[in-house]
């Protein structure tokens, strides 16, 4: 029955823990996420927190779940279109992008090596590119490749399905419509990096070597770019001196009005990434407050003792460049001392606010705050970043308690 059902949309950390508690307390679950694959922002990070654990660390253990529970059904590429019903029986339409590989995909290559077209690979943020059909991730739930067909050369597409031993290739695929019947629904929609182009005076898009916290983790990521070594954009050279600008768009009228909760820590951690690679590299991080919240404390205090890290208290006014070098020299007032402070690095990391998905494009029938994060309602209920800022520790638990909720509007009836 529709009632016995339960939507997650999203299939980040969070909406993967919602799915599986509901689903292991045996309600049916559809999981539906837009991209080609699961894992959501954890995927592209280097490590996250409490423990700095690696995507591997807590992704694998759910894929393996999902995978071994018959109550879960996913699917990618996949976006809600249209919701109707209230709180006990939704009617849900569920558009599915064509991915032009079917399931008989075995993920082993070939079709890759013989393909010429490449594309900007929005999974690095702009700082690689991919063939046309690629895998999106070593660790891609499901480990299929998907095609992009506005990306091929002439010829590739002869190529590649020549190159497919198991007549994977469909590029006839359509776009399909799923009408889905549930009880309750779950958003868990996560995040998105807030558009650095807006901050015209931190020169990010004009200045190869400004980038921003999320581009900094894939450069520090072994499946990123660079395999895990962290170089200039501009050079590839390692770099000596980096300024971590706190507050990017975050706590700010004209951009977003609210502390994004984990940025504070991620420079710090990244300040952690830099003294891995190079101990004596500088980090200098341009702050208004530094936020690390309750056991947080003791990972502030460990960044101070392991990595060179200098804190200038202040708002950075401006970002300029070197023609010759492209180094960039930051300018912001030291509140502390009340003097002008320039200071010349390698490279600059802007720590951009956290923005929910949703809040550009909600899905009808959605109620969203002035920000676009998820409103709860009966029936209708957030976890994640989709409800609120906040770290992966706190988002698993909003899932668990979102999922809960959506088990007691069923049992309502």
């Amino acid at each position: 029955m529709a009632q016995d059902k339960i939507l997650v949309v999203g299939g980040g950390i969070s909406g993967i823990t919602a799915a599986v508690e509901a689903a292991e307390m045996e309600y049916d679950v559809y999981l539906v996420e837009k991209e080609p694959t699961l894992g959501g922002r954890v995927l592209q990070l280097r490590y996250y927190f409490p423990k700095l654990c690696p995507p591997t660390c807590g992704l694998e253990m759910n894929y393996r779940r999902i995978k071994t529970n018959p109550r879960i059904t996913v699917y990618t590429m996949a976006t809600v279109k249209e919701i109707s019903g209230g709180p006990g029986n939704y009617k849900v339409k569920v558009e599915i992008a064509p991915r032009y590989v079917n399931e008989n995909c075995t993920a082993c290559g070939e079709c890759e090596k013989v393909c010429q077209g490449e594309r900007v690979n929005d999974f690095d943020f702009g700082l690689s590119k991919t063939k046309a059909i690629y895998l999106p991730h070593p660790m891609a739930f499901p480990a299929r490749y998907v095609l992009d067909k506005s990306a091929l050369a002439e010829g590739d597409l002869d190529r590649i399905m020549a190159a497919c031993k198991y007549n994977a290739i469909e590029p006839d695929m359509q776009p399909q419509t799923v009408e889905l019947e549930v009880g309750a629904i779950i958003w868990a929609t996560g995040w998105k990096p807030y558009d650095a182009s807006k901050l015209d005076n931190l020169g990010w898009g004009r200045f190869a070597n400004v980038i921003t916290n999320m581009q900094m983790e894939r450069l520090a990521s072994p499946t990123g770019p660079t395999g895990g070594k962290i170089l200039r954009p501009s050079d590839q050279t390692e770099p000596k001196t980096v300024a971590f600008v706190q507050c990017a768009g975050s706590r700010d009228e004209n951009h977003l009005p609210y502390c994004s909760y984990i940025c504070c820590l991620a420079s710090l951690k990244q300040s952690l990434y830099l003294a891995e690679q190079n101990p004596e590299t500088e980090s200098y991080i341009f702050y208004i407050d530094i936020r690390t919240p309750g056991r947080y404390e003791k990972f502030l205090r460990r960044a101070q003792e392991e990595a060179r890290i200098n804190f200038i208290k202040g708002k950075v006014a401006k970002i300029e460049e070197d023609p010759e070098t492209k180094d960039l020299i930051v300018t912001a007032e030291d509140t502390l001392s009340g003097k002008k402070v320039q200071q010349r690095v390698n490279m600059v990391v802007l720590a951009v606010g956290m923005q929910p998905s949703l809040a550009e494009g909600a899905v009808p029938g959605v109620s969203v705050d002035e920000n676009g994060f998820v409103r709860v309602s009966e029936g209708m209920y957030a976890c994640g970043c989709a409800r609120l800022p906040l770290d992966v520790m706190t988002s698993n638990e909003t899932a668990t308690a979102a999922a809960l909720k959506a088990i007691q509007t069923i049992v309502r009836g």
